[in-house]
């Protein structure tokens, strides 16, 4: 019984699918609530009614649980839980990065896992600290790399093993670790140690790491981003590829008394109104829920629907085409978020190959629209567009006698054909009142086509307004414009 994932539909490197685990099926992407036995604020079963498919809990603590080890031996990991869904299971990873050594072994823990039925079992990797030196980083992820080697030998090959991708914050290891382990025949490949760059903020970090990973890692294979759990940043990571998330966090800041939403954190204290629609938040009061005797349990429930609201909310985007606009209307929540955001547009080349072609719309919302997918992709086809010995390109939007062909321009875009009108991304743009950034990036474009056509007497037409900076952008072309 393998791990199989099906892409239903994509939009930049994001994927809306579908991850088979034996008989059991869940979409994607998706977040899995971490579930301590010990410490139940939301039932399982409570969970699964709420929309959840899979959740993970931890292998270690069940094998060290004198209440839970021999029931979950006994009766299995699904029973003992009473959820239905996929369970996956850690292996005592996260207690190592943080304790040291745990007190089992890689095969122990993976034995363990099987005999209490998880669905998804991981072995016992090394999550290496984003800060420690290459030496450090290249000796854990040696023994990283030995156990999922094992791991493969204990479990045979038809297994339900998931394939952490260490390396650190060095982009050269996560690739070449992304490629190993899908060479070992893993297709479940959770992106490990990135909660230290989560919990400071250090976005940009995140980007280059899962970015790098995913250079290697095979496209068939699922990818889970470790300990991804404030829907804040779900939309940005989806972009970069993920497809699976974990997270206590719905937990931990209802503790904190901190109140999620899709844009940020507050202190439920500060609040005076709660912006959510969830069953909790329209059946009191900021002050009610608050004061509530019961108030960890109830704040729980709403950080879980908020999350899980964004998880449905980011799938939807996927389908529609939209999920840069959702990317960026996240990003601008935090100014390190929008430093994430900036770091993966410069992975925009690269993107474009996994990016749809077409899509609802292209909607422009500033600098960072210029950069985007649509942009490059276009800008990749303007060397087949039509040619003649004398072409003008109109950025007025009037036609002139004499020439063999007639461009008109739109940014971010460029020059196109008026055949090309009501065709994506030229027809279905969204643009404001030209500004000098998406000018300049559409003066990219007819950089491209002059190169492409080195014989051809390129002549452009525009207004005053954009005259000098299209001369500047477009150096050595004969710009025109009539009021001049």
């Amino acid at each position: 019984m393998a791990i199989f994932f099906e892409t239903v539909a994509r939009d930049i490197a994001g994927r809306t699918g579908k991850l088979r685990v034996g008989d059991k099926i869940m979409r994607t992407p998706a977040l899995l609530p971490v579930i301590n036995p010990h410490i139940q604020l939301i039932p399982p079963r409570d969970m699964q009614e709420m929309g959840v498919e899979a959740l993970i809990t931890n292998a270690y603590i069940f094998h060290r649980s004198r209440e839970y080890r021999e029931r979950a031996l006994a009766e299995g990991l699904h029973k003992t839980l009473d959820f239905d869904g996929i369970i996956m299971t850690d292996s005592g990873s996260f207690q190592l990065s943080v304790y040291g050594d745990v007190e089992i072994t890689n095969r122990e823990t993976l034995e363990f896992q099987k005999k209490i039925g998880s669905d998804i079992w991981v072995p016992l990797d090394i999550p290496t600290h984003p800060d420690a030196d290459r030496e450090t980083t290249a000796r854990e992820l040696a023994i990283t790399m030995e156990r999922l080697k094992e791991a493969t030998m204990i479990m045979g090959d038809d297994h339900q093993l998931a394939g952490p991708v260490q390396g650190g914050m060095y982009e050269d290891l996560r690739e070449k670790t992304g490629r190993e382990v899908g060479d070992l025949g893993y297709s479940f490949c959770p992106i490990g140690a990135v909660v230290p760059l989560m919990e400071s903020y250090r976005f940009r970090d995140l980007v280059k790491v899962v970015i790098a990973a995913k250079k290697g890692i095979p496209a068939s294979a699922c990818v889970h981003l470790f300990g991804a759990g404030h829907p804040v940043m779900f939309a940005l990571a989806v972009a970069m590829g993920c497809d699976i998330f974990d997270s206590a966090a719905y937990a931990l800041y209802a503790k904190e008394g901190r109140y999620m939403t899709q844009s940020g954190s507050y202190k439920l204290k500060e609040l005076v109104e709660l912006p959510c629609a969830c069953e909790v938040c329209r059946k009191m009061t900021a002050e009610e829920l608050n004061t509530s005797p019961d108030r960890e349990r109830l704040l729980s429930f709403h950080n879980l629907s908020v999350s899980l609201a964004e998880i449905s909310r980011i799938r939807q985007a996927i389908y529609d085409g939209v999920l840069w606009e959702l990317v960026d209307e996240r990003c601008r929540s935090h100014p390190e978020l929008l430093k994430g955001y900036r770091e993966l547009l410069r992975h925009a080349d690269l993107l474009e190959q996994s990016d749809r072609v077409s899509k609802r719309r292209f909607f422009y919302r500033g600098t960072e629209s210029c950069s985007r997918t649509e942009v490059i992709r276009y800008r990749h086809m303007i060397p087949r567009l039509p040619s003649g010995k004398r072409v003008q390109i109109s950025l007025d939007g009037g036609t002139r006698e004499g020439f063999d062909q007639v461009l008109f321009f739109k940014p971010p875009f460029g020059p196109y054909p008026a055949e090309l009108k009501e065709t994506f991304p030229i027809g279905q743009s969204e643009l404001p009142e030209w500004d000098d950034d998406m000018v300049r990036a559409g003066c990219k474009g007819i950089v491209v086509y002059t190169q492409s056509n080195p014989g051809t007497e390129v002549t452009i037409y525009c207004t005053r307004e954009w005259h000098d900076l299209v001369r500047q952008m477009v150096p050595g072309a004969e710009v025109k414009c009539d009021d001049i």
